[in-house]
C-alpha cells in the first residue's frame, strides 16, 4: 500500500498543483507536456522523443494493467521502446496500485523507481491540461519535499538527441536489402517494422555520415526536442537529397528533411501528443488516425517547389507529412509504427520499402 506524501507540480507562471508522490521521491524539472492516449504508457513512457519533458496523461485512470515483462525480439525489448523511461516526471489523476493483466510483472511505481523517475497522482489532469492548451506548454518542476529552490530548466535549448541516441553502429542482420537508420531517439518499434520485413538495418548515430555505408535507403528516426539543434544531421541529410537515394523521415526525422530541402519548422503552441490524431491525405478523401509525439511542425508554406504538402492535421490544419514531386523522399510527421496506437499508416513502410533500388 502507498504511504501518502505529498507532492506539487510548479509551473513557470508560479501556479501550483497539489498531489501526492509515486514512482521516485525526488524533485525534477522539464517541459510540461500532456497526452491524450487511453493506454500504452509502457510504450509512451519509453519513447525517446519524451526526453526532457514532465509529461500529462489525460486519461484519468494509470497503472491499472501493470508493466510487463523485458522479453526480447531482435536483440530488442517487445513491449517498451527503448531501454529507459526516458520522461523527467509523470504527472495523472488516478493511480491504480492494484494491477490485472496476464503479462504485468510489477506495479508502474515499482517500475518508475527502478528508473529513478517520479510522480505525481491525485492532480486535476483536465483543469491542467486545458491550461496548457491556453497558455501552451510550460516548463515545470515536480517537487517532493519542502524545497522548491530547483530551477526551472527549458530541454531544448539543450542537444537532447545527442542524449538518447547510440554513440556507436549497431548492425541488425537480415537476408535483404540494406538501410542505414539514423538514430535521434529511435523507437524499438521503427527498427522493428523493417527487421520484419527482412530489411537489415545499420543503426548509426544521429552525427554520423551515413553515405559512408552501402544501404539502400535511409530512415531519420523520431527524437525529442527542437530540429534545428540537429545542424549535422541537417547537413547530412541535404547531401542525401542531392542523390536518389530512398529517404525516410518519421516525426522528428521528418522535420529534419523538411529543414535539409530548404523549409522551415516552428514550435507549436501545445504539440500532438495521443494516439486518436487525425489526419488527412492530400488529394485524397481518406482521413487516417494515428499516433503521434511532436511539440514542433513543418512549416508548409515555406516548401521548395519541388515538393508538396502529403498530410495535414484535421484538428488544427498543420501539416503533417511532406513528399517530393518526382523523388523518392518521404517524411510523416505522425508514426507509422504507431506502439501504441492504430497501424493505418504502416503502409508507408511499405511504400518506402517498395522504393528501396
Amino acid at each position: 500500500m502507498l504511504t501518502k506524501h505529498k507532492a506539487a507540480l510548479v509551473l513557470e507562471d508560479g501556479s501550483e498543483f497539489q498531489g501526492y508522490s509515486f514512482g521516485a521521491r525526488r524533485n525534477t524539472s522539464g517541459e510540461v507536456v500532456f497526452n491524450t492516449g487511453m493506454v500504452g504508457y509502457p510504450e509512451t513512457l519509453t519513447d525517446p522523443s519524451y526526453g526532457g519533458q514532465i509529461l500529462v496523461f489525460t486519461y484519468p485512470l494509470i497503472g491499472n494493467y501493470g508493466v510487463p515483462g523485458e522479453e526480447r525480439e531482435n536483440a530488442l525489448l517487445k513491449n517498451f521502446e527503448s531501454e529507459k523511461i526516458h520522461v523527467q516526471g509523470l504527472i495523472i489523476s488516478d493511480y491504480s496500485e492494484n494491477y490485472s493483466h496476464w503479462n504485468a510483472k510489477k506495479s508502474l511505481s515499482d517500475w518508475m523507481k527502478e528508473h529513478n523517475v517520479p510522480g505525481i497522482y491525485g492532480i486535476d489532469t483536465r483543469q491542467l491540461a486545458k491550461k496548457l492548451r491556453h497558455q501552451g506548454t510550460m516548463l515545470g518542476k515536480i517537487v517532493v519535499d519542502d524545497s522548491k529552490d530547483i530551477p526551472f530548466e527549458d530541454p531544448n535549448k539543450r542537444d537532447l538527441v545527442s542524449e538518447v541516441a547510440v554513440t556507436s553502429t549497431v548492425r541488425y542482420h537480415k537476408p535483404g536489402k540494406r538501410i542505414a537508420l539514423v538514430d535521434c531517439g529511435v523507437k524499438n518499434s521503427i527498427i522493428q517494422a523493417f527487421l520484419r520485413r527482412n530489411i537489415a538495418v545499420i543503426r548509426v548515430p544521429y552525427d554520423h555520415d551515413f553515405l559512408l555505408e552501402d544501404v539502400e535507403g535511409v530512415v531519420i528516426s523520431n527524437g525529442p526536442g527542437d530540429p534545428k539543434m540537429c545542424k549535422v544531421t541537417i547537413e547530412h541529410t541535404r547531401q542525401a537529397l542531392r542523390s536518389n537515394l530512398p529517404i525516410l523521415g518519421i516525426c522528428l526525422g521528418g522535420q529534419i528533411l523538411a529543414l535539409a530541402a530548404g523549409a522551415d519548422t516552428y514550435k507549436l503552441k501545445y504539440g500532438h501528443r495521443g494516439q486518436n490524431q487525425p489526419c488527412n491525405e492530400s488529394g485524397t478523401k481518406r482521413c487516417y488516425i494515428t499516433s503521434q509525439n511532436h511539440g514542433y511542425a513543418v512549416n508548409a508554406e515555406t516548401l521548395p517547389e519541388d515538393w508538396r504538402e502529403w498530410f495535414q492535421n484535421d484538428n488544427d490544419g498543420t501539416n503533417e507529412g511532406i513528399i517530393h514531386i518526382s523523388k523518392p523522399f518521404f517524411g510523416a510527421q505522425f508514426h507509422p509504427e504507431a506502439s501504441p496506437g492504430p497501424d493505418d499508416t504502416e503502409f508507408i513502410f511499405d511504400m518506402f520499402v517498395r522504393a528501396l533500388k
